[in-house]
């Protein structure tokens, strides 16, 4: 009798194991479920491939500014160029004018509007 009460109870515990099984299959098969695990995959995937990306992009840039520099260097260019003195006096002076001071490094101009009237 045991033996017997043993053997149905094993029965009807796996029954309600497989029927659960089969059910939770059924309900991720369904069309819903699979467009929903379907779009969650391809922006898992987008995820990856940008990281992918912008990490290639991080490489490239970094790899672009070092190879640059060695260039500069190997050319020289690096170096900041000699410029000239920068310039104290106007473009076009006019020597006739009684503002005009002779070797002063900067044209004197009085500042005085009602000087010319």
């Amino acid at each position: 009798m045991f033996r017997r009460t043993f053997w149905f109870g094993t029965g009807v515990a796996a029954g309600v194991w497989a029927t659960t099984k089969v059910n939770r299959k059924l309900k991720q098969l369904t069309p819903e479920n699979l467009a929903a695990s379907a779009a969650n995959k391809a922006i898992e995937a987008g995820h990856r491939i940008k990281d992918r990306a912008v990490g290639f992009a991080l490489d490239v840039r970094d790899n672009m500014a070092r190879r640059e520099e060695e260039l500069g260097e190997a050319l020289g260019i690096n170096t900041a160029p000699e410029l000239p003195a920068p310039r104290r006096y106007a473009a076009i002076e006019n020597r006739n004018s009684p503002k005009y001071v002779e070797g002063s490094t900067y044209q004197t101009y009085s500042y005085n509007r009602n000087e010319d009237h």
